[in-house]
């Protein structure tokens, strides 16, 4: 008895790593455009993949918001912990390094974008509960690795200032976010010199 093979299926294949190229071009146009002003046609125009691939790996554009959060943040996270368990240098000239060379790189992109997690706190974390709640754990995952390094800088002796290191830690991140608005809007490294200054100079004494 003959079987017949069956027709081979019409249309385009399905490419791999789609939901990886997704959300990595959604990262990129939320950090230049923002959430708003980036719509989901954009989004997988640029991926070259049919609206319906949005759709067959996320819910909703809010559920893929959360999801470039999520990216952003766990993308770098293991370099910046091998930074902070570094135990070669003393800790408060880690937390120095760390943000001189994150400045670097700002002064190398032309002081634009920011963080695209300060960004989307401002824009978004008011009308999307999922979203704010990622971003909140995300800079609680941040700051605590301020806070390890902080503390051991007082165990040793560098840092005197009599605040808990979680204190500090959490005063330290939003200083800096607040810093880098300001360097978007003026277009300048200004800001994040004051910050270094004050952070360096005045409270990590």
């Amino acid at each position: 008895m003959e079987y017949q093979s069956s027709p081979a299926r019409r249309g385009p294949k399905p490419k791999p790593h789609t939901r990886d190229n997704l959300i990595q071009a959604g990262m990129r146009m939320f950090h230049e455009a923002g959430f708003s002003a980036t719509g989901i046609k954009e989004i997988v125009d640029a991926v070259d993949v049919p609206k319906g691939s949005f759709y067959n790996h996320f819910e909703s554009k809010e559920a893929f918001g959360k999801e470039v959060v999520d990216f952003y943040f766990n993308r770098g996270l293991a370099d910046i912990q091998a930074h902070f368990e570094r135990t070669d240098i003393p800790p408060l000239d880690k937390l120095k390094m760390y943000f001189e060379q994150r400045i670097n790189g700002f002064r190398a992109a032309g002081y634009v974008r920011g963080c695209l997690l300060g960004n989307l706190s401002l824009e978004i974390a008011d009308h999307s509960l999922l979203i704010r709640e990622s971003l909140s754990l995300h800079f609680s995952t941040w700051s605590s690795l301020f806070e390890h390094c902080i503390a051991a800088a007082q165990k040793n002796g560098e840092i005197n200032n009599p605040l808990s290191a979680s204190l500090i830690a959490q005063f330290l991140l939003n200083s800096w976010e607040g810093a880098l608005l300001r360097m978007r809007a003026d277009n300048s490294d200004a800001p994040l010199i004051t910050f270094m200054e004050v952070v360096f100079h005045s409270i990590l004494v």
